[in-house]
């Protein structure tokens, strides 16, 4: 997962895959029997309601996880995670999409538990050909365990857009022609994942896990994709820009997208990769300065 930069609580503000296998369109009703695998966690994750809630605990011997049956090439993604309640600190939510290798590509969403009453801290990264370290961090507008949240990552040739509940957050844009790689030719797995991260994730490891809260417990429901599955049966793309269907592979954000990008980022950010000098003594990343 994400390299991890932390902030304190307290702050207020593989090798490249040829594009010519199969990929097809999939507009995915939310059930969680066909479109996910358990994968680890020994019966912490389970699946009720038919298949339309999922569930991740952890507990002091160890977390759980689950990853999509298939892999997606672009995609419009939608997931509606309840978080862990109460004091959460040390855990993390990591739900994200990634390849594999040491030139994996990478879009994270991860949330770091919090001591009661203080907010959650929302990570965010894009990783290309196996570099991260484009973090960006935000607190959150509603306390993210009383209620299910949708948490969305729109995909493209062009742009990456994370948004909650509908409203952008972060969009890290295709500057291939300025020489900046963007995540465009490795096909993704979404993956999830809740797991004990209390040697950094809350004050830089300062606040430990309390387990006798344990089993921490995160949900999820309907998740949605209108996106491009991959597959290596076959050498054409139904994925086509013609279709109408597929409008969102042409997608960007429109001005009043911008601006509401702009005004969370005002409010809610608590960490910019693109202005942490001290940590680029060499100069801030170039795509800082171009968007």
């Amino acid at each position: 997962m994400s390299s991890q930069i932390v902030v304190s609580t307290k702050m207020i503000a593989n090798l490249l895959v040829p594009l010519t296998l199969l990929v097809a369109v999939v507009a995915s009703a939310s059930n969680f029997y066909q479109d996910f695998d358990i994968t680890w966690g020994d019966g912490r994750a389970q699946i009720h309601n038919n298949g339309q809630l999922l569930t991740l605990s952890l507990d002091k011997a160890s977390g759980s996880g689950f990853k999509s049956k298939n892999q997606y090439l672009f995609g419009k993604i939608d997931m509606q995670l309840k978080l862990v309640p109460g004091n959460s600190a040390g855990t993390v939510t990591a739900y994200y999409l990634s390849s594999q290798g040491n030139t994996h590509d990478e879009i994270d969403f991860e949330f770091l538990g919090n001591l009661s009453g203080d907010p959650y801290i929302l990570h965010t990264n894009v990783f290309t050909q196996g570099k991260g370290n484009r973090e960006q961090q935000f607190y959150l507008w509603f306390d993210p365990t009383k209620d299910f949240h949708t948490y969305s990552i729109l995909w493209n040739p062009q742009t990456i857009v994370f948004s909650v509940d509908g409203t952008p957050i972060r969009q890290f844009k295709n500057l291939e022609s300025y020489g900046i790689s963007f995540p465009k030719d490795q096909p993704m797995w979404i993956y999830s994942s809740l797991w004990n991260a209390d040697d950094w994730a809350t004050r830089g490891g300062l606040v430990k896990t309390d387990w006798s809260q344990a089993p921490f417990t995160a949900s999820y429901q309907n998740f949605n994709a209108q996106a491009c599955i991959w597959s290596s049966a076959s050498s054409s793309s139904s994925c086509s820009n013609a279709s109408s269907n597929n409008s969102w592979l042409t997608e960007s954000l429109d001005n009043t997208g911008q601006e509401r990008i702009k005004t969370v980022q005002k409010n809610y950010m608590i960490y910019n990769y693109c202005t942490d000098a001290k940590r680029f003594p060499q100069g801030l990343p170039q795509e800082c300065s171009l968007t």
